[in-house]
């Protein structure tokens, strides 16, 4: 029998280590012989912490919301008497969101030990680095990920071959393969769990991508907000290299190849590939202008290939498979499967691998469950803050990337949040624009003034004092700073505004014109009024208000002091009559 506790961040965050230190606990007070294995985020975030009980005939009992008493009566009944704990066993509905994937680039996320390079050989790994140094040429490895038609999943879906071959055909030596694990987007997390749940996995796709261009030399850029990351990533460094599958003359050939980890300092313009080449390098992280593109003239002036995480943790699987297995799945443009990071007003938060193709409602209903509390769904916003908000009208979209494209939105690398009625599409634009305008890097004009203005006609309007003329001017600025500026972060920064103006233009003019917010979310145009025929007079609104903004007498109903009142709503959580109402 052997025990899988999920100790990815979501896993620790909800307890996962305190779960791990009873079961330990218990193990040695009991003398039983029993296989204990730390596994990285299956993808049922909102589960966690989440314990596997695997008898000795390979059957699998899921235990979900495990607290450390959980624990301890798993031990006693299942592990010791084999008698399983049916109150916290997973749902039908749970697994679901499971067997409504198709697993490649998460395909051992969950089930091995992201430290433990054995489990990952057992699991088929480092045989398609093997493969393509003793029987494929570099050309041969670069035409596969052609046939797979794989293309960047770190936003911009840029064909993946081609970027191969372009840094291959290159003239200049040496030549540099780059991961990108800058992930800055509000909201996505899938190459953070990637890279906690299976390292290995993107250190080989890399390697093989250094066969492919002529690179002996890689780099992963990865956030230093990410210190379990960067821990197994060095952990699974080092195996591997121990394991010669890092280093001189790997699989008795004449390739070699090592790789060292940078740490990001956290600026989201480091997602851009020239600017994380600046960072790389010790400079400020900074774009320039492309061409020259980084395949010609990247990290220290030499050809770069750089990809993602999630995209190089295809390439074993792919090598091994084949590419045209890979092409079967998604659409005719769109192959393979996309990672997507469910947050927001979602029942099943966490991280799902689907087929390219399928709607985004199948993806918010079928597999996140649709939204909490039952309310209506809002909208999506897709692609991060240089992504757009999708309406509800639209939810059959296919998630593609010309699809996607055509709503005003991007696939971006994942982030998928979810809003219901009770999201200001104003406000949102307002919170995403405010973030791209704090991590501007200031180079370029448009970008650095234009979304500072967009920011403060926004945040005018959210306020009560928005004015005629206002959506006119965000329009023209948010074209402007879309043409004029220099690098992705400034040209899908205005794509928020954008979208949310062009499905939602009605809640902007009730900001402006009726001075109200339709979602009762903007304080500044919102009131609290108790209903006097609901009022039972228990005086526990008046109790709790932090700021003394409700006054009232028993037998009377209360009433609250708009001038005092700071909109907290405080009141409307302790109200047992449901009897104060938000206008």
């Amino acid at each position: 029998m052997k025990v899988l506790v999920g100790l990815g961040s979501c896993g620790i965050a909800a307890g996962g280590n305190k779960v791990l230190q009873v079961l330990e606990e218990e193990v040695k007070n009991s003398g039983i012989n029993l296989e204990i294995k730390k596994v990285g985020c299956i993808g049922l975030c909102y589960l966690e912490p989440i314990v596997e009980v695997i008898d000795g005939e390979g059957k699998k009992t899921t235990y979900v919301r495990v607290t450390p008493e959980v624990m301890k009566g798993i031990f006693k009944e299942h592990i010791l008497n084999n008698k399983v704990v049916e109150n916290n066993v997973i749902s039908g509905e749970d697994i679901e969101y499971l067997t409504g994937q198709k697993r490649i680039a998460l395909r051992n996320c969950g089930i091995i030990n992201p430290e433990s390079i054995d489990e990952y050989i057992e699991s088929g790994g480092y045989k398609a680095l093997e493969k393509v140094l003793k029987d494929m040429s570099p050309e041969r490895v670069i035409e596969e990920m052609k046939i797979s038609g794989l293309r960047g999943r770190g936003g911009a879906g840029f064909p993946t071959w081609f970027k191969w071959n372009a840094a291959r055909q290159a003239p200049g030596s040496p030549k540099y393969v780059v991961c990108n694990a800058d992930e800055g987007d509000p909201g996505a997390f899938m190459d953070r769990s990637i890279l906690e749940g299976d390292p290995h996995s993107v250190i080989e796709g890399m390697a093989i991508a250094g066969y492919a261009i002529g690179a002996e030399q890689g780099y992963i850029y990865v956030r230093a907000e990410y210190p379990l990351a960067i821990k197994r990533l060095q952990i699974a460094l080092k195996q591997a290299k121990e394991k010669g599958f890092l280093g001189k003359n790997l699989f008795g050939t004449d390739f070699s190849f090592e790789i060292k980890i940078k740490a990001g300092a956290g600026a989201f313009v480091c997602g851009e590939e020239t600017a994380l080449i600046a960072s790389l390098e010790g400079e400020r992280g900074m774009p320039r202008l492309k061409p020259p593109f980084p395949a010609q003239k990247g990290y220290l002036g030499k050809p770069t290939n750089i990809n993602n995480v999630e995209t190089f943790a295809n390439v074993p699987w792919i090598i091994l498979n084949g590419g045209s297995a890979f092409a079967k799945i998604g659409t005719e443009k769109s192959k393979g499967t996309k990672v997507f990071a469910l947050a927001g007003k979602i029942k099943k938060g966490g991280l799902v691998e689907v087929p390219m193709g399928i709607s985004l409602r199948e993806v918010i209903f079928n597999i996140g469950g649709g939204i909490k509390g039952d309310r209506k769904i809002k909208a999506v916003q897709l692609g991060g803050p240089s992504g757009g908000c999708i309406p509800e009208a639209l939810l059959d979209t296919p998630v593609d990337y010309e699809s996607i494209v055509k709503t005003g939105a991007i696939m971006g690398s994942g982030g998928m949040i979810v809003m219901d009625e009770t999201t200001c599409m104003v406000d949102m634009a307002r919170y995403f624009l405010a973030f791209t305008q704090k991590e501007s890097c200031g180079k370029c004009t448009h970008c650095r003034i234009g979304t500072k203005r967009m920011l403060e006609i926004l945040e005018r309007i959210t306020s009560g004092n928005g004015k005629e003329g206002d959506i006119e001017k965000l329009e023209e600025l948010a074209l402007n700073v879309k043409e004029g500026s220099l690098c992705g972060l400034g040209q899908t920064a205005p794509n928020p505004v954008l979208t949310t103006l062009k499905y939602f233009r009605d809640e902007y003019e009730a900001h402006i014109y009726d001075k109200k917010c339709p979602a009762k979310q903007c304080k500044a145009l919102i009131t609290f009024i108790v209903e006097a025929e609901k009022c039972k007079s228990c005086g526990l609104c008046a109790r709790k208000c932090p700021v003394n903004a409700i006054e009232g007498e028993k037998g009377k109903p209360y009433k609250i002091i708009p001038e005092k009142c700071v909109k907290c709503g405080t009141c409307i959580q302790v109200c047992r009559f449901n009897a104060i109402r938000v206008e």
